[in-house]
């Protein structure tokens, strides 16, 4: 133990000057020991105990509210049906006058019918569809980099939550179409950073060996989401009530969630916020039942595996931007890789959700039911992620989901093959399921702190533009879209093997230190 003469007269000058003092100094004959993040967690913090779960739970779930704003389109814009009021009706809407035929649940039930969009302005809600996913794929990145920034993980997810709930409060008093599809805007640009924001803050105070089965688990929350909204919708069955009562979670999660929720300490270190990381590394060893030394330090992984010191608690702060990831080849091969694998998973689970065979049944239930349905895929890539490895598993979700692809364009849409070609849709969804929360993880594990979000962002992005796209694969009917989504599958794990793995490898803090490690192993 540090001499009473020798402490520090603050605890936070403490924190500052001690993680920028050598290892090798010694005061009192205590030597200080200087280690990364991963290493504190491992030896004194608890890679996944109390603390973790409860910070994991509270962060994630932000995912719900997501599934929640992104699928209440799917109960706001729908087709709620008509029936005639006049005898001699044609069976085409289009075909009749006005006054000759009235909306099932009156038009105040959805968009559809509220604002005429049917006949040869149908495409209207495909539209509205398209710009919420464009608005995703816009905030995805500028929130993923906001996150990396000066605002934080934690102030990231406050501003989209608070965007996400005043956006739709104020898409339930559009006046017409054209503010509606405004506000659809607004919401998928907030909506675009929730997601990323907490999955990133979930798991970076995470150990490297329990850190991938908890990012798989936070897919739990999302799913679990949509099923909620389904809940929602059966209460809420005019569409203005619906995004009033979907915007109230969003609310609820501010007020009473966010407060108990703690910043990154990966965040905190590369921001030059050495105190509060080390309070925060104290708090997990506290309340997992361990002890943190006090001539333990906290430092970058540059610094652990280099000589870089300094006194200026300033010059601790460590920025990097895309440009940087472009600059670098390792990371650049990687932003590639990872931008065109999530566009290709995206296109395939989006595509194939709105390509599916409609069950028939209560649209409520069916929602609800869809939602639980991927759940098994969570859980089983969650089993075989730290036995099979990121990249055997990425390659192999993705040919699952490709090769039952192209076993359904191949079927006739008639009697047996029908109810075939329904389950190989079924089955490309169940993979694709899995590969999407992997893909999170990997692309988590494959960047260093300093551009982590942003990265995130950038393949956040690019799943949204594959969103787009599906919708467009679909309307070309028959077998053409099983064919292209198993194209896209197959594809997508052909690059897969181009990636590194990031099994049990730690979550490096800078570009250097990233670039120090991945030779030092190389040369190994």
């Amino acid at each position: 133990m540090w001499s009473k003469a020798s402490r520090l007269h603050s605890e936070e000058d403490m924190g500052l000057r001690a993680a920028f003092i050598p290892a090798a100094a010694v005061d009192g004959g205590a030597k200080l020991e200087r280690l990364t993040i991963d290493d504190m967690l491992q030896k004194h913090c608890g890679e996944f105990g109390w603390w973790q779960l409860k910070h994991f739970v509270l962060t994630s779930l932000a995912w719900a509210l997501e599934g929640i704003h992104t699928m209440v389109m799917i109960f706001a814009d729908r087709d709620p049906g008509w029936r005639c009021t006049t005898s001699g009706c044609s069976s085409d809407v289009c075909n009749l006058e006005g006054g000759s035929w009235e909306w099932e649940g009156g038009p105040e039930s959805s968009t559809m019918a509220e604002f005429g969009l049917i006949c040869g302005h149908k495409y209207r809600v495909g539209l509205v569809q398209a710009l919420f996913f464009a608005g995703c794929m816009i905030g995805a990145g500028i929130f993923g980099h906001l996150s990396d920034s000066r605002m934080g993980r934690k102030g990231t997810l406050t501003i989209v939550c608070l965007m996400n709930a005043i956006f739709g409060c104020l898409t339930a008093f559009s006046p017409n179409y054209y503010v509606y599809v405004f506000f659809r805007l607004l919401s998928g640009f907030s909506t675009g950073g929730t997601g990323l924001c907490a999955f990133v803050l979930a798991t970076e105070p995470v150990g490297p060996i329990k850190r991938g089965i908890a990012g798989m688990s936070t897919f739990y929350f999302f799913s679990s989401g949509i099923a909620i909204l389904a809940g929602i919708a059966y209460l809420f069955q005019t569409w203005r009530a619906l995004y009033i009562a979907s915007s109230i979670p969003s609310l609820l999660f501010l007020i009473l969630v966010l407060p108990f929720i703690h910043e990154s300490p990966r965040w905190c270190l590369i921001r030059g916020k050495v105190h509060d990381a080390m309070k925060i590394m104290h708090s997990i060893a506290k309340s997992n039942g361990k002890h943190l030394p006090e001539n333990v330090v906290i430092a970058l992984d540059s610094e652990v595996n280099g000589d870089y010191y300094s006194d200026d608690p300033e010059s601790k702060q460590v920025t990097s931007s895309l440009i940087d990831v472009l600059r670098c080849p390792l990371t650049r091969i990687r932003l590639f890789l990872a931008v065109t694998i999530n566009f290709t998973m995206a296109t395939v689970y989006y595509g194939l959700s709105l390509n599916a065979v409609n069950l028939g049944t209560n649209l409520y239930m069916n929602v609800a039911l869809n939602a639980i349905a991927e759940m098994p895929a969570y859980f089983l890539t969650a089993i075989w992620l730290d036995k099979l490895g990121r990249k055997p598993l990425t390659i192999g979700t993705h040919w699952f989901s490709g090769v039952f692809c192209l076993a359904g364009s191949s079927m006739k849409g008639y009697g047996t093959w029908k109810i075939i070609r329904m389950i190989c849709g079924i089955l490309g969804i169940f993979g694709m399921a899995g590969t999407y929360n992997l893909l999170f993880i990997y692309t988590v594990e494959l960047f260093p702190t300093t551009v982590r979000n942003a990265a995130l962002g950038s393949t956040t992005q690019a799943a949204q533009l594959g969103a787009i796209l599906s919708p467009l694969i679909v309307v070309l009917g028959g077998g053409i879209p099983f064919a292209v989504f198993g194209a896209f599958g197959i594809s997508g794990g052909l690059l897969g093997f181009f990636l590194p793995e990031t099994l049990n490898k730690p979550l490096y803090d800078t570009m250097e230190g990233m670039e120090d490690g991945e030779s030092k192993e190389a040369a190994a």
